[in-house]
């Protein structure tokens, strides 16, 4: 495309957009509802993959320590598991630390209180890279490594996670892409009414041999500033929405049970996700809607 082309085609994409300013204002106003809409179910979904992480990452499977071990052959079975394939960290939990965390765990049952510390085990706290073979590590552990008495891993709860995370994943991926559809058809409909109202503009300038990319190109350009003005909006919007409720559930969860990311950290990959979905949504949208229009 020569640089007058561009600069014609730019222009008179302006020009219709502006030429139409109220079905113009609607299609952004549609576009930045949808973005905001997708945006937000997108944010939503990845706070709950970080929240399942961070549960993921506190999984623990726990090894115990034969008591016949001294102190030098308890550090040497913490070196051992820290060498076995998928431990990705083991934390030592001495008896008076595993008292201490059981007290507390049952404060105000005087039956579980003031317990001699000598009735537990030291233990490791092995964590995994991977939930899904917990239960071979734990088996690798307590075949292999000499000094661990017994182990104790619940796969149940690994295998609720990975499910857990797997649905997540899918209904995510599955809802985005419906409401990117949905969105998109949404806006080709919105832009058909201003391109209805120049259908014989259109037919005048097949009849005298202008060619559809000629035809097209202001459209696309169109199509594409509206999009682009659309996530500019769609994301000033989504931001100020996000702080919104980041504040009143800090305000609210006083024991922090859920933990949201700040925006700050990860506004440039929802901008740039922002801007690819705003002008995809409006230059299909625009393209969608000239089709019809250039069979005459």
């Amino acid at each position: 495309m020569r640089k007058h082309d561009f600069s014609y085609f730019f222009g008179e994409g302006m020009r219709n957009m502006f030429s139409h300013g109220f079905m113009s204002f609607a299609a952004v106003g549609i576009t930045v509802a949808c973005l905001v809409v997708m945006g937000t179910f997108s944010l939503v979904a990845y706070n709950a993959q970080v929240q399942l992480q961070q549960l993921e990452s506190e999984y623990e499977i726990l090894a115990f320590v034969d008591e016949s071990c001294d102190d030098a052959q308890t550090k040497a079975v913490g070196r051992a598991i820290e060498q076995r394939a998928n431990v990705k960290e083991c934390v030592f939990i001495s008896k008076e630390e595993a008292m201490k965390s059981f007290e507390a765990r049952y404060e105000g049952d005087n039956m579980f209180q003031n317990l001699d510390p000598e009735i537990l085990r030291d233990r490791y706290a092995v964590y995994v890279d991977d939930l899904s073979i917990s239960g071979k590590t734990a088996q690798d552990i307590l075949d292999n490594v000499e000094g661990v008495a017994n182990v104790r891993v619940d796969e149940d709860i690994a295998g609720g996670f990975i499910t857990l995370r797997n649905v997540a994943s899918v209904v995510c991926i599955a809802l985005i892409a419906i409401l990117l559809l949905v969105s998109v058809f949404i806006i080709s409909n919105t832009i058909k009414l201003t391109t209805f109202d120049r259908r014989d503009e259109i037919a005048i300038m097949k009849m005298v041999g202008a060619t559809n990319g000629f035809i097209r190109w202001p459209f696309v350009y169109e199509g594409f500033m509206i999009g682009l003005l659309s996530a500019v909006l769609g994301f000033g919007l989504q931001w100020l929405l996000y702080e919104s409720v980041a504040k009143s559930l800090a305000m609210s969860d006083r024991l922090q049970l859920l933990t949201i990311v700040d925006f700050t950290s990860i506004w440039r990959p929802v901008a740039a996700i922002f801007a690819a979905a705003g002008i995809l949504i409006g230059v299909g949208g625009s393209m969608t809607a000239i089709r019809k229009f250039l069979h005459v």
